[in-house]
C-alpha cells in the first residue's frame, strides 16, 4: 500500500502497487491531493517510480481516481476501467463519481483503455493480474486479484459498499459480486478503506460480513 488516508491524504482510498519483473502497476489513484506523497511512497517502497507503466481503477468514485490526472502527468501511466466506469469519469462532475461528498470537482478524465468484457488479464512479467468485472457498489466496479508464491491475493476495493441511490448502487448485482468474491478463496484481501486481511478464514468472514 503506498497511498491511502494515513499514508497520503485523508480523502484517499487505498491504492496498491504490484511489482513485475517486466515493470509494476498500480491500483487505484487516491483522490488527489495526496500525488506528491503516493509517488514518494512507491520511491520508500524500493521501486523506481519510472517503472510504472498503468494503473488499473477499480471504479470511478472521486477518493480512488481524482488522483488519476497528476499521477499520468507525473509517471505517464496508461490507464485501464470498465468501460461503464469510463463512461462516467468522461462527464466530469457526475453525481455518480461522489465528488460532492469531498466537497470536490472533478474535471472529465479519458480512461485510455476500457474494457466492457467480464473478464480482462493483464500480464506483468510473471505476474498475471486478473480484472473480474464486479458491479453493485458502482456500475462500473471491477476486482483484481493475481497467484504469487503459493498464495492468492484479492484487490476487492469497497468491500463494504455503500450502497447509495446517488451512486447507482445496485444490492442485487452488489451481493452477486460478493458472493463472486467469496468464490476465489483469497489467501490476502486488500481493500480500499479498511486495509489488509489475511488468513483465507478471515478474509472470507470480512466479506461474507456484508452479505
Amino acid at each position: 500500500m503506498v497511498g491511502g488516508s494515513a499514508l497520503s491524504d485523508d480523502k484517499d482510498a487505498g491504492v496498491y502497487l504490484v511489482d513485475g519483473k517486466d515493470g509494476a502497476v498500480l491500483i487505484d489513484a487516491g483522490a488527489g491531493d495526496g500525488t506528491g506523497d503516493i509517488v514518494r511512497n512507491i520511491g520508500k517502497a524500493g521501486v523506481d517510480p519510472a517503472r510504472i507503466k498503468s494503473l488499473i481503477l477499480t471504479h470511478c468514485h472521486v477518493d480512488h481516481s481524482g488522483g488519476i490526472p497528476g499521477l499520468q502527468k507525473r509517471l505517464g501511466v496508461r490507464t485501464v476501467s470498465h468501460a461503464r466506469c469510463a463512461e462516467i469519469l468522461a462527464r466530469g462532475n457526475d453525481p455518480r463519481t461522489a465528488a460532492g461528498w469531498y466537497g470536490m470537482k472533478l474535471p472529465p478524465i479519458l480512461i485510455d483503455e476500457p474494457f466492457d468484457q467480464d473478464e480482462l488479464r493483464v500480464q506483468l512479467g510473471d505476474t498475471e493480474l486478473i480484472c473480474i468485472f464486479t458491479p453493485g457498489h458502482s456500475p462500473g466496479s471491477i476486482s483484481i486479484y493475481m497467484d504469487r508464491d503459493g498464495m492468492r491475493v484479492l484487490f476487492g476495493q469497497d468491500v463494504h459498499g455503500p450502497l447509495h441511490p446517488v451512486l447507482a448502487s445496485d444490492a442485487r448485482l452488489y451481493k452477486q459480486s460478493l458472493a463472486r468474491l467469496i468464490a476465489l478463496q483469497a489467501d490476502v484481501l486488500c481493500e480500499g478503506h479498511f486495509g489488509v486481511f489475511r488468513p483465507k478464514a478471515e478474509v472470507e468472514r470480512y466479506i461474507r460480513s456484508y452479505l
